[in-house]
């Protein structure tokens, strides 16, 4: 994958334009990502859990570092496509929040919207990492049919993972 700034990598020092090895990137994030964004649910949805002020500077600052990386990495066209996600997200992200809390007997609606936004926030950067991911696996990035076929599949199977789940909890 072709990075668009200048990034260091276990002390190799990479350029604009310079070609990364997939497995540099989507392992780590997946990962990294994970686990910062299931933190910042479980505080954000615990009966007891640390103020909004923590929550915001916790996952506040994690989300902005993501969203520099994604701009170095991806550029800046990929990542307008994080925010087409972030509206297929919005759907996704309400009905999947609502069943993964009913898990623990509780509900979206129980919390304020300043609550639902790191978790939200997490999920759209997630998604987004997922579906670069699936760019790069399918060599759909640099083949302009191919990317149009992907992402249309990538939306329509959205909504019917989506649909499903939001239809499953009426």
């Amino acid at each position: 994958m072709q990075i668009h700034g200048d990034l260091t990598i276990n002390g190799r020092k990479y350029r604009k334009g310079d070609e990364i090895p997939w497995y540099f990137v989507y392992p780590f994030f997946l990962f990294h990502m994970g686990v910062f964004g299931l933190s910042g649910f479980f505080m954000a949805y615990a009966s007891e859990g640390p103020g909004l002020v923590f929550l915001y500077m916790h996952g506040g600052i994690a989300c902005v570092v993501y969203l520099i990386f994604y701009l170095v990495i991806f550029g800046i066209d990929r990542v307008r496509w994080m925010f087409i996600n972030a509206g297929l997200g919005l759907f996704g992200i309400y009905a999947q929040i609502d069943w993964i809390l009913s898990a623990f007997g509780k509900r979206a609606a129980d919390y304020s919207a300043a609550v639902h936004f790191i978790p939200f926030f997490y999920y759209v950067l997630y998604t987004f990492l997922l579906h670069q991911m699936l760019l790069d696996l399918s060599r759909a990035r640099d083949n302009e049919r191919r990317r149009r076929w992907i992402d249309a599949a990538y939306i329509a199977g959205s909504l019917l993972v989506y649909g499903t789940i939001w239809l499953s909890q009426r």
